[in-house]
């Protein structure tokens, strides 16, 4: 009975179909269009779940007691591996208007389940390799350019812990007055990410962790959701901006974070890395200190509060 239980809360997490509560409140998450400038609204799929899982009393009863764990996640992955699964890709598609040819293959029949769609590969030519140190991944990018700005974009209370995040107190050290750029994969993103620089790139140490939400809903909440989802991070030696740390975050929903590069090998900036499967995924960039200076733009719209797009390969700091 307990597995026909976990069935029927992943489909009512994938379908969003679960009804706030009517005292329940939650801002809504603006961002900046990097290209225009503009201030955009952003679509969270799943809203009304993610409203109930992080604001109202049994919602956070639901996600500490089962949400969170690992099996509700391998069902998911489970689920979007399977042929069943197909068949949400159309629907996918035309809701958040995916530009089909940008991807290596064009026809979304060539992809027999969701999560080939999911982490599908992009033409080369559509991510170009700008100058200086670029975005590892599509998504929206939070930059700051000193550990001590963090605690003023996120609520009263949310604390970010660095040894914590990384299980390791010589490397929190190393990084502890250095800069950090945190960039948010949403569902529709393209989910493949690469290199911000090149250089030499070290094996991936794990960290286990549970499976919460990175969707803005749950981040501006708690920051120290990065501090307990399941992560893994690698030091990439650079020439020209020392050691860059880059720690993947994992997700509810996200079974897996699949890492494609090898180790101990040079790379070239804009390579491959790796990619999640299904779901919000988060890649974390740390920097020591004085090694880099972030773009104008990213900086001042954090400063304000507000996310930025960026596309892989696009450049975020000098």
């Amino acid at each position: 009975m307990k597995y026909i239980n976990l069935v029927l809360l992943f489909l009512a997490i994938i379908s969003c179909q679960k009804e706030v509560e009517p005292d329940t409140k939650m801002e809504t998450i603006k961002y900046i269009e990097r290209a225009s400038g503009e201030i955009q609204s952003e679509n969270v799929p799943g809203e009304g779940m993610l409203k109930w899982l992080y604001t109202s009393a049994t919602g956070k009863a639901a996600l500490n007691l089962l949400v969170k764990r690992k099996i509700v996640s391998s069902m998911g992955g489970w689920y979007m591996d399977s042929r069943l699964s197909a068949k949400r890709i159309p629907e996918f598609v035309n809701e958040h208007r995916i530009n089909l040819n940008e991807c290596e293959f064009s026809d979304i029949k060539h992809y027999k389940t969701f999560n080939e769609f999911f982490y599908r590969k992009l033409k080369p030519e559509v991510r170009p390799v700008e100058e200086g140190v670029v975005s590892p991944a599509d998504g929206k990018i939070l930059a700051f350019q000193s550990m001590n700005d963090i605690p003023s974009f996120f609520i009263k209370g949310s604390e970010f812990n660095l040894q914590t995040f990384l299980g390791d107190e010589s490397l929190a050290k190393k990084y502890e007055t250095g800069a950090m750029a945190i960039v948010r994969l949403a569902p529709a993103d393209y989910h493949r990410y690469h290199f911000p620089a090149s250089g030499k790139a070290s094996e991936s140490v794990k960290i286990n962790g549970h499976y919460y939400s990175v969707s803005p809903l749950a981040l501006r909440r708690s920051l120290k959701t990065f501090c307990e989802n399941k992560r893994e991070y690698c030091t990439l030696s650079t020439d020209s901006y020392g050691e860059i740390l880059i720690v993947d975050v994992g997700a509810t929903m996200v079974g897996s974070i699949i890492q494609t590069y090898q180790a101990h090998t040079s790379v070239n900036k804009g390579d491959e890395k790796g990619y999640f499967a299904f779901g919000g995924s988060t890649l974390v960039l740390l920097f020591e200190k004085g090694t880099i200076t972030f773009a104008a733009d990213l900086i001042e719209n954090t400063k304000k509060g507000l996310e930025t797009t960026v596309k892989v390969g696009e450049n975020i700091a000098s």
